[in-house]
């Protein structure tokens, strides 16, 4: 489900009341966490976290007008999902990943190439995702989109 607000703070406002904190919460670990030069905005309709023009001036290879995309979070009908795209791109992170997700959580993961989905609100585990959201950086996505995405 795409939003058509304008901005991150319009996108939370919109949402049902059972979906404000838990988005407010995984927004605020994303934010706390990510490194220096990622910017937030609307991107897709949702929250996203892309590296700004004024950083990789190239821009996103599908649509070069927009910002190259890093994370993203929605409020689905069923769940919460995050995206996030070292996942999708470094197998590496990935495995990392899906091993340190059963210390956090005792929720089944579920999870397609890069999206997590949060069905149980009570359950988002916050502190493992600060933890993935410091594993790049702006530059270091970059390389890795340019050699293993971007093709």
């Amino acid at each position: 489900m795409q939003s058509k607000a304008n901005s991150p703070q319009e996108y939370l406002n919109s949402l049902p009341e059972e979906r404000k904190q838990p988005m407010q919460a995984l927004r605020k670990a994303i934010k706390d966490n990510l490194p220096k030069g990622f910017e937030e905005t609307m991107s897709y309709g949702m929250l996203g976290f892309v590296v700004p023009h004024s950083i990789y001036p190239a821009g996103y290879h599908c649509d070069p007008k927009l910002p190259l995309p890093f994370v993203n979070l929605a409020s689905q009908k069923n769940y919460i999902s995050l995206y996030h795209s070292g996942l999708y791109a470094d197998p590496d992170m990935l495995s990392w990943f899906t091993s340190e997700y059963p210390k956090h959580s005792d929720a089944k993961l579920d999870m397609g190439k890069s999206c997590i989905r949060f069905k149980k609100m009570d359950k988002l585990p916050l502190a493992l995702i600060g933890e993935l959201c410091q594993k790049m950086t702006p530059q270091q996505w970059i390389e890795l989109y340019e050699s293993r995405v971007k093709q």
